[in-house]
């Protein structure tokens, strides 16, 4: 058990070497585009990687007693060295025709009998293209504000700003945050995949 987990641990931090990007020209041009707010706005794809979306939160307000972390498998073995109490859990998966079906009949059956959603579930729309990670991200700190501290800055002033608006309209706002932009386009030139042209 330990030493498959140490093992796992030994190998993704090798994978993860780091990359001097301060020389990278594709920074620049990805930190430009991600502060352009459109109707078909994109941004770079963020890395599921917790040492970048640790830096990217805790960058932007998020206090360090609460912490993203890699599950390297679902037995009890390997959840037991994931740090407690866990509360939010992001999951990376690929889309199927499946899943896509699903999505539509799910659409359906909500437009014929309708849905009640209580006021303290935070949800956004996404209306930016490739800001799916971080979008995961502030729905796992915006459902636990309770829990999460933050200081001033960008994730505070945006879940703040977005309390009393509709999905749309918090996705909207997203776009219009220079700081989240800037910040998530620094952080997806960051880990061990390189980023892609938009």
């Amino acid at each position: 058990g330990r030493q498959r987990y140490r093992e796992i641990c030994e190998r993704t931090k090798r994978s993860r070497g780091s990359r001097d990007l301060t020389q990278d020209p594709r920074r620049q041009q990805s930190l430009s585009l991600a502060t352009m707010a459109s109707a078909d706005a994109r941004w770079l794809p963020l890395e599921s990687n917790p040492e970048v979306m640790n830096k990217f939160m805790q960058g932007m307000g998020m206090k360090d007693s609460f912490v993203y972390t890699d599950v390297f498998g679902m037995d009890e073995e390997l959840l037991a060295f994931v740090p407690k109490p866990v509360i939010a859990v992001l999951l990376l998966f690929p889309i199927s025709k499946g899943y896509s079906e699903h999505i539509e009949t799910e659409k359906a059956a909500i437009a014929e009998a309708g849905q009640v959603v209580s006021k303290d579930v935070f949800y956004m729309k996404q209306t930016i293209g490739n800001a799916c990670g971080t979008i995961g991200l502030l729905h796992s700190i915006g459902n636990n504000l309770d829990k999460v501290e933050l200081d001033d800055g960008p994730l505070k002033t945006y879940f703040e700003d977005t309390k009393e608006l509709a999905p749309q309209a918090v996705g909207e706002k997203l776009e219009a945050m220079e700081e989240i932009s800037v910040a998530h386009g620094e952080s997806a030139q960051e880990g061990q995949t390189e980023a892609p042209a938009l």
